[in-house]
């Protein structure tokens, strides 16, 4: 029998986090829980350290990891907690770790994700920021270590299931013609534009099928999740956005298809549950269990398609503006819609304003060529100054 797994969860209290937990729990003999870390969430964290036994605990605040790691001492657990940025990026390559789930959201994944990269690390990523603020470093640095890459966004694995297993050769010489990125259009796919704009947070965050985070539903009913995704597929899979066709698919049945030269469209299907692309990548190439209820095609009355409208949803049309802009563009669209999103979670602004925001930060912005990383996180802290100014 081969060794178990031993597995650093990057944003082990996100929705991401918890359904990758979820799934090493029904297979212990395969997987071992090397460190978790969260943001703030002490109290859940604690429980899954008391589940999992972790060698470490990652917290951002010092003093919540203090407290943290006297609770565990109190209830006789070994496990070790660390505190601060430098933490993630230790947890994510110390020499024990052989996959990494890149579940951070936003740019503050961005750090630790590349040193896995650079480490050589199993990375499943979930966190598209990474790829979206400094694909190409990301990338090279993949290359370079030999890190196995596989994408956990339903839709990015759907894409990595339905390609050949030499996609990395070039599309067009495996025969492909065209990547169809589906999203379900999110709560305002009906709305008018006018109703959009009065949109209240707890309408935005109401998904009409996945369980999310805030920030990320919030990003889904402005249609910058997709925009993102398309970005980050960009990078994964060697391709430019005009190969590329975003699909409006409200059932979020079908994950993504590929098309190829013989006439063919190969889709992934399945129930919308992040615990399928989740035991994917773990188990990859292999298969294992995810506790998921396998489709039944009976119970699917209709698959419907539709075209994205960039007019009620500008945010898609400054993702692929971002991504032809090329140097350091999508890490300031990104930072800005972070701020913009937080703002309007607040209650500072209108759902709108959001994609307002975006694209004068986009417009005011000095771009440059992202060299390293701290090239990027500069762009990405002026990016934020800038969204600031203009809430």
């Amino acid at each position: 029998m081969a060794s178990p797994q031993h597995i650093t969860v990057l944003g082990a209290t996100g929705s991401i986090g918890v359904n990758t937990l979820d799934v090493i729990s029904q297979h212990p003999d395969k997987y071992r829980v090397f460190a978790l870390t969260a943001h703030r969430q002490h109290e859940l964290l604690y429980q899954q350290c008391l589940q999992f036994h972790p060698r470490y605990a990652v917290l951002e605040d010092a003093q919540l990891a203090q407290q943290l790691q006297q609770q565990l001492r109190e209830a006789g657990t070994a496990t070790e907690v660390l505190a601060g940025a430098q933490a993630l990026v230790d947890v994510a390559c110390h020499a024990e770790v052989d996959t990494v789930m890149a579940a951070i959201v936003g740019a503050a994944g961005l750090p630790p994700t590349l040193a896995a990269a650079d480490a050589g690390k199993k990375i499943l990523l979930a966190n598209k920021e990474s790829l979206v603020m400094a694909g190409q470093l990301f990338m090279d640095a993949v290359k370079a270590s030999g890190s196995v890459l596989l994408p956990i966004d339903s839709e990015h694995n759907a894409m990595f299931q339905c390609l050949p297993a030499h996609f990395s050769h070039g599309l067009s010489r495996c025969g492909v013609t065209r990547i169809l990125l589906t999203g379900s259009g999110g709560p305002f796919r009906t709305w008018s534009a006018e109703q959009i704009r009065a949109a209240t947070p707890a309408q935005a965050c109401a998904h009409p099928n996945w369980s999310m985070g805030q920030k990320i539903s919030v990003d889904s009913a402005s249609l910058m999740n997709k925009g993102l995704e398309l970005i980050e597929a960009c990078w994964l899979f060697d391709t430019q956005p005009a190969a590329i066709d975003v699909v409006i698919h409200p059932q979020s049945i079908i994950h993504s298809m590929v098309q190829y030269a013989d006439g063919s469209t190969l889709a992934q299907m399945g129930n919308p549950d992040m615990r399928t692309p989740i035991a994917y990548g773990l188990s990859w190439p292999a298969r294992i269990s995810a506790g998921v209820a396998d489709l039944n095609p009976f119970d699917v009355l209709r698959l419907d398609f539709e075209r994205p409208d960039e007019v009620r949803f500008p945010c898609l049309r400054l993702a692929r503006e971002a991504f032809a802009a090329g140097k350091t563009a999508a890490a300031v669209l990104n930072a800005a819609n972070e701020v913009a999103v937080a703002a309007f979670l607040a209650g500072r602004i209108g759902f709108m304003d959001i994609a307002r925001i975006n694209e004068e930060v986009l417009q005011r912005a000095d771009l440059v060529e992202p060299t390293d990383i701290a090239a990027v996180l500069h762009a990405d802290q002026q990016a934020r100054e800038l969204a600031g100014q203009l809430l």
